[in-house]
């Protein structure tokens, strides 16, 4: 390896697992046309992953051989690239709550921004736009509690509510409290009378 792609790998291997190498970043180790074909090539090679359209990571090294960069922390970074907020699927916070049993065959998230697809060698990450309501309290359980009822439906929100309101901290109750004005009416009024008057 030399030239360009040599450039592009010494820096990777400079930065923290899961950075985005994106081409407009690169452009200080050449033009644009040649960083697109470096990073190409890269990727075909295996030494770089490219995770979506104009977004490269460095896989990485463990005494088991390369893996991909861990999913978590990808996602955060994106959220950061992208300005957009990214959060697991309702399914998947059911599940974390205790809500339901089931595991999500996919990796689902939700995101603010645009639909797409991920690839973390062979496994695929999918984002999906959701609305506003949707995306409350991200990385925090009260907004878990809205995406997981969301999932469930309003046919097990009073279930769903009695069995989680409990396992709730203060701060946690607030911030459902405060996340009504963006919910849909169904969950609104059930998350009311379960916090006020359960």
């Amino acid at each position: 390896m030399r030239g360009l792609p040599l450039r592009i790998m010494r820096l990777a291997a400079s930065l923290p697992e899961a950075t985005p190498l994106c081409p407009a970043a690169l452009l200080h180790l050449g033009n644009r046309a040649a960083v697109d074909q470096a990073l190409s090539r890269l990727a075909r090679s295996g030494d770089l992953m490219r995770i979506c359209q104009g977004v490269y990571m460095r896989p990485i090294e463990t005494r088991f051989g390369l893996r991909a960069p861990r999913v978590g922390m990808v996602l955060a970074a994106l959220s950061e690239l992208w300005g957009e907020t990214i959060v697991p699927c309702g399914g998947a916070a059911a599940n974390f709550l205790g809500l339901s049993k089931q595991i999500p065959v996919r990796a689902v998230y939700l995101t603010s921004g645009p639909s797409r697809r991920l690839h973390f060698g062979a496994l695929a990450v999918e984002l999906r736009h959701a609305p506003r309501w949707q995306l409350a309290a991200p990385h925090r359980k009260a907004g878990d509690v809205i995406r997981a009822l969301a999932w469930l439906g309003p046919e097990e929100v009073e279930d769903s509510l009695e069995a989680v309101l409990p396992t709730l901290s203060e701060e946690d109750r607030d911030e459902l409290t405060a996340a009504r004005a963006v919910m849909p009416i169904w969950m609104a009024e059930q998350v009311s009378v379960h916090l006020f008057h359960g």
